[in-house]
């Protein structure tokens, strides 16, 4: 399989190259492409493009307004939709109508270095990543501006809302993110995210399921430093939601179901406990690095009503100093009718993973229901 890294490389500098020198005849595009190259089959991905923007840097205009009308210039068309309001064609690595794809991570990242200077140039810088987000996205490269220009970026972004491009108002929401995966975390939007609501209330519904996933995505971000906030806003934004406002809620609120987060339980209709008995039996005593164990559970109601139930398992990871740390994983979303005894299984994976080191030892297992640790089991885990 082709290194992912290998999305900017030199014929990415090259296409590059060619189209900024189209736009401006009198671009030194042997000097750009020389140092955007040099070396380039040597470096990891984020690093390929930060050395892009190094050169862009180096040869573009000093005037930050020229630098950006010539990159608007040098642009590829606006990436197409589908019928969903789905980009069609994300993340390609080059266009010969002009300069798309993770070249455009590099020209983010030239508007970003140059854009905070002062509030004239974060506004010209704004305008640039409009037209960028169409093409890639922009979602690195905005936050700079919005830590430096606050006011400036929220005015801006509260006037995308509603522009015509779902590349754009996706930018409003992932743009804005306090957490967002590989950004720059946004530490004001950490302690308050006040300024961000009024944006997400104006796309929740939004006709595009890229810009709602970004929403839902936001809220989550947001859950996770104030739970609260989140389920009240689940539970008053439930009340005759549509269909794809409710997915949306649902998967806004998934961590803290997963969590057993009570007053998001409640919102969803959750809020009690199991009404009768529930056990976990696993498939072996021991399992090894690598390999798989089995979940078997049995559910049984006493109530007279069906009871609507999530079950997932919290499986107490072992770590290196001996401690263990608990992980939830989601189980089954399903209606227990009265009376109903409920046999599930389940296999959980022991591979590895880039996020978290297994360690041998004794691993527990609780079963929740509706954010309740009902019953447990556990194992042995060899290397």
């Amino acid at each position: 399989m082709e290194p992912f890294k290998n999305l900017i490389g030199p014929a990415t500098v090259a296409n590059a190259g060619h189209h900024l020198r189209r736009a401006w005849p009198t671009f030194d595009r042997k000097r750009f492409e020389a140092q955007a190259a040099t070396g380039l089959e040597q470096l990891e991905f984020k690093a390929r493009a930060m050395q892009l923007a190094d050169a862009l840097e180096a040869t573009l205009p000093d005037d930050f307004n020229a630098a950006c009308e010539l990159l608007e210039a040098s642009l590829a068309p606006p990436l197409a939709m589908d019928a969903q309001g789905e980009p069609l064609k994300l993340g390609e690595a080059r266009d010969e109508h002009g300069i798309g794809g993770w070249a455009l991570w590099a020209v983010g990242e030239f508007v970003a270095r140059r854009g905070v200077a002062d509030e004239a140039a974060a506004r010209r810088g704004l305008a640039c990543l409009h037209a960028v987000t169409q093409r890639f996205t922009a979602e690195f490269a905005i936050r700079p501006l919005i830590q430096r220009h606050p006011a400036l970026a929220f005015d801006t972004l509260g006037q995308w809302v509603n522009d015509p491009s779902a590349h754009v108002r996706r930018l409003v929401s992932e743009g804005s993110r306090p957490r967002l995966p590989w950004g720059l975390r946004l530490q004001a939007l950490v302690l308050d995210p006040a300024p961000t609501l009024p944006l997400l209330r104006a796309l929740q519904d939004d006709p595009s399921s890229y810009v709602r996933r970004s929403v839902a995505n936001h809220l989550n971000d947001i859950a996770k430093d104030h739970p609260d906030l989140v389920a009240g806003w689940v539970r008053d934004h439930l009340i005759d939601a549509p269909d794809a406002r409710n997915a949306l809620l649902r998967h806004a609120s998934r961590g803290l179901i997963k969590a057993g987060h009570a007053p998001t339980l409640a919102a969803w209709g959750l809020g009690s406990g199991l009404q009768g008995e529930a056990t976990l039996a696993l498939t072996a005593k021991r399992a090894a690095v690598g390999g798989e164990i089995g979940l078997r559970v049995q559910l049984r109601s006493s109530a007279r009503q069906p009871q609507s139930l999530v079950v997932d398992y919290a499986v107490h990871h072992v770590r290196a100093n001996g401690s263990a740390s608990p992980k939830v994983f989601k189980g089954w979303k399903l209606t227990l009718a009265p009376g109903e005894e409920r046999a599930l299984e389940k296999r959980h994976s022991l591979k590895p993973v880039t996020t978290r080191t297994l360690y041998p030892g004794t691993h527990l297992i609780d079963l929740r229901v509706n954010g309740v640790a009902l019953a447990e089991a556990a194992f042995e885990l060899k290397p």
